[in-house]
């Protein structure tokens, strides 16, 4: 069962706060960052992002490298999770690559897939 915090008179989701800080057991009453609210939205609700992206374009990042690491942790938790929803996890891993390719101008992590049992050379 997801649980769930308000902060700014929004809900958020505390699974994907754990996942986008890197920390299982924050503190639910601390500070989190506007960037890092902002990217929760964005994640659960992936429909959204069109509307957010001016929000995302105009961010002032204190700390680049934290919320790009918050970036490749989405990405890495929706490829390792495939199995479970994949249209879920596809659009979350969709939202945080198109994120950072906007904010950084290159996505740190690519991955391919390939067919098993195919050569590619």
């Amino acid at each position: 069962m997801n649980s769930f915090i308000e902060k700014n008179g929004k809900q958020y989701n505390v699974s994907t706060l754990k996942l986008i800080l890197g920390d299982q057991d924050f503190d639910l009453n601390a500070e989190i960052g506007a960037e890092y609210l902002l990217l929760c939205e964005a994640v659960d609700n992936p429909s959204i992002l069109p509307y957010l992206l001016a929000d995302f374009y105009s961010l002032d990042l204190p700390e680049p490298d934290d919320f790009r690491l918050s970036l490749m942790r989405v990405q890495v938790d929706s490829d390792l999770r495939l199995g479970e929803d994949i249209q879920k996890h596809q659009q979350r891993a969709y939202v945080a690559r198109i994120i950072e390719k906007m904010l950084f101008s290159e996505i740190f992590l690519t991955f391919s897939v390939e067919e098993p049992g195919v050569d590619s050379d």
